[in-house]
């Protein structure tokens, strides 16, 4: 069952063309992550299912009930479509207590005392707050304080929660454990949420399915591995995962094989490219398939060890050769200068 379903959206701000005719479906019970760079279009698109944008094309329905449809002049306002939205900023009331906060919306909307009291009771014993109604905004952390904002918006149980870079006001650490628990959360709920985020690693955690967009189009979707594992194109492979980009010469380029030459060395791959011989190329490969060789050998290039940097479980390595630079992973410190840098074919896409 789709919960949410958007179509074929446009939206335009003067003669910028912000996004240029979007697709994406939320499932019921599912987490659809909007993953993409600053203006690619993933927040104008959260605006758009929220009401606050007003698209020039498509529609956007959740089950029946119709939220937008711009041919047949269907524009519901953002009060009436039952959707819980969280601000990237929380847009807390400093003045409001958290119980007062969550149940601020209820009151607006004339429901009765008792009935508001149980409701909040019950919604921030769901996100383990219970014990904070008492305190202001001032005197949460940053993960309580994203609590709150998130427990106001599902105090209505609306169908789809709608998600703005949730996370980005806390400190890395937080966010770890944060994102831990909204998924977890999510998961228990049976939540539908459309969740937008620029970082990466944020939607493969929390979201059951990915919507990478890039310049106001869909460059790919799926699930978090398809797009980490099998990019569909150059910009997916890049933005997934932290790589290498080894600029060359298409050399050969037959079936699902491909050689390109970088400075002198031959690297196969796996083509991503349609291409011909002697057409420019492009190779990607993660830093964790990087491989030392032992010495000389199909797929690697002598280079010079320029640094070394602990990161904890591992170190990070810096190689280069002329122009090229390259970094990989190990578990121990290197001792010697020069090394056989390997690029195993299975895990160097060209495109």
């Amino acid at each position: 069952m789709v919960e949410l379903a958007v179509t074929d959206l446009a939206l335009r701000y003067g003669e910028s063309e912000i996004l240029k005719g979007v697709s994406v479906t939320l499932p019921a019970g599912k987490v659809v992550a909007l993953l993409g760079p600053s203006g690619s279009g993933k927040t104008t698109l959260l605006r758009a299912v929220a009401g606050l944008e007003t698209p020039y094309r498509g529609s956007i329905r959740i089950g029946n009930n119709v939220l937008f449809d711009a041919a047949r002049k269907i524009e519901l306002p953002a009060e009436a479509r039952g959707l819980g939205l969280v601000f990237q900023s929380y847009a807390l009331w400093p003045h409001r207590t958290v119980f007062e906060n969550v149940a601020y919306g209820l009151k607006l909307r004339r429901v009765g005392a008792p009935d508001i009291k149980s409701r909040v009771e019950r919604t921030l014993g769901q996100i383990g707050l219970a014990h904070l109604s008492d305190r202001y905004p001032h005197q949460l952390s940053g993960g309580q304080q994203q609590r709150v904002a998130l427990a106001r918006a599902l105090i209505y149980e609306p169908a789809v929660i709608l998600l703005d870079e949730p996370l980005s006001n806390l400190d890395a650490k937080l966010r770890e454990e944060a994102r831990a628990w909204l998924r977890a959360l999510i998961v228990s709920l049976k939540l539908s949420a459309l969740l937008v985020t620029h970082d990466q690693i944020e939607a493969m955690a929390i979201a059951d399915h990915i919507t990478l967009l890039n310049g106001g189009l869909i460059e790919q979707q799926g699930t978090p591995i398809d797009l980490y594992r099998e990019p569909a194109t150059l910009f997916a492979a890049e933005f997934m995962g932290n790589n290498n980009r080894l600029e060359g010469t298409l050399v050969e380029n037959p079936d699902n094989k491909a050689v390109i030459e970088v400075m002198g060395d031959r690297l196969q791959g796996i083509a991503r490219t349609s291409a011909p011989a002697g057409s420019k190329g492009t190779g990607i490969i993660r830093l964790e398939k990087v491989v030392l060789g032992g010495g000389p050998g199909p797929n690697r290039i002598l280079m010079t060890l320029k640094t070394q940097m602990y990161i904890g479980e591992r170190w990070e390595l810096l190689f280069t050769k002329g122009e090229l630079s390259v970094r990989a992973y190990t578990t121990a410190l290197l001792k010697h200068e020069r090394y056989h840098v390997e690029f195993p074919p299975q895990a160097l896409w060209i495109f």
